[in-house]
């Protein structure tokens, strides 16, 4: 969908031709229409995965300017990437399209115990593997904030000094970055790699979003407020641990702290893009202006509409959707 809302902007904001800049893998996805063994499915409906584009395509729905950076095969999957992401008004001019390199897809099982599905990647030697500095370019800096996670820089040594050089250009610009760690060890070569990589990346950024599992395993700690303190103390200004169904916690360099409780659902669908719902609504919450409670509300609000819905991405909501969400749970003082 093409967003009809586009949010107010300040002066400052109306500055910049976009209001998010983001790049990383886009994948196609065959979701299985039955429940049960992968290997049983026999029907599928094909959609876009991608952590990166899922949080992108949930800030275009929100009425944001988004500008996306990638690389697609020149196949029928890259062109359907392409198709589906500018459709939800998403600016794609920065995507390049690789000859000698095919695009990603993902197969999806489907489950009815709410429980994470079962999932299988085809993503070795792809085109988004090959992303380089080279597919980035001065339109990076036309944007007022940039969202990044830790897949990129485990596609390859390439994409990883891609996602060094986006951070430190938006840094040196003083430009907000926010950064969900979104842990893939299976595409690093070792877990020392992955921890020192993704950790050097997390404190180029303003907001850092790690699950409680991917913080732990990132830093040594084992509760919320050790984890937030680890990347507080190496610069990082905001931190929100996403706790699942335990909801969310965050802590800033003044010291404000915060607990979000979880957000009940009626029957839980589908867990695969939860995260990247919770970072949609902390993200556009921030860049509305509104305070922490309010943006680890949203967060935990759009979250947990993600997980009530097949698909990566369904769930994500306009801002209409958006609204109704809000007045049916009106901002409260998180405990």
């Amino acid at each position: 969908m093409t967003p009809s809302h586009r949010h107010s902007t300040s002066a400052v904001e109306s500055d910049f031709d976009y209001d998010v800049a983001g790049f990383g893998e886009s994948m196609a996805l065959f979701t299985a229409q039955q429940a049960g063994d992968l290997a049983q499915a026999t029907q599928f409906e094909k959609s876009v995965s991608g952590a990166d584009s899922n949080v992108a395509t949930g800030l275009a729905r929100l009425g944001f300017k988004v500008l996306w950076h990638s690389r697609v095969g020149a196949d029928s999957f890259g062109r359907f990437i392409i198709d589906a992401l500018q459709r939800e008004g998403i600016d794609c001019s920065p995507v390049s399209t690789d000859d000698d390199a095919p695009t990603g897809f993902q197969i999806k099982s489907r489950r009815e115990d709410g429980r994470d599905p079962e999932v299988e990647s085809f993503r070795r030697d792809t085109a988004a593997s090959r992303m380089s500095i080279d597919d980035i370019d001065d339109r990076l800096l036309r944007a007022r904030h940039l969202h990044c996670t830790g897949i990129p820089p485990a596609l390859g040594p390439r994409a990883r000094e891609l996602s060094h050089e986006a951070m430190r250009r938006m840094r040196a610009a003083g430009r907000s970055i926010s950064f969900d760690t979104n842990l893939r060890p299976g595409l690093w070569p070792d877990r020392a790699t992955m921890v020192a990589e993704v950790n050097a990346l997390a404190c180029l950024a303003d907001w850092v979003l790690p699950g409680i599992e991917e913080g732990r395993l990132l830093t040594g700690h084992q509760t919320p407020e050790a984890i937030a303190d680890f990347y507080l103390a190496r610069g990082v200004k905001q931190v929100v641990i996403k706790l699942g169904a335990d909801g969310a916690f965050y802590k800033d360099a003044s010291g404000e702290r915060l607990r979000q409780p979880p957000i009940p659902v009626a029957q839980v669908v589908d867990t695969v893009g939860a995260g990247d719902g919770f970072a949609v609504g902390f993200i556009s919450a921030r860049l509305d202006g509104l305070d922490a409670a309010a943006a680890v509300l949203r967060g935990a609000l759009i979250g947990a509409r993600q997980v009530q819905v097949l698909g990566d991405s369904a769930g994500l909501p306009d801002r209409a959707a958006l609204e109704q969400l809000l007045a049916a749970r009106p901002v409260t003082s998180p405990a």
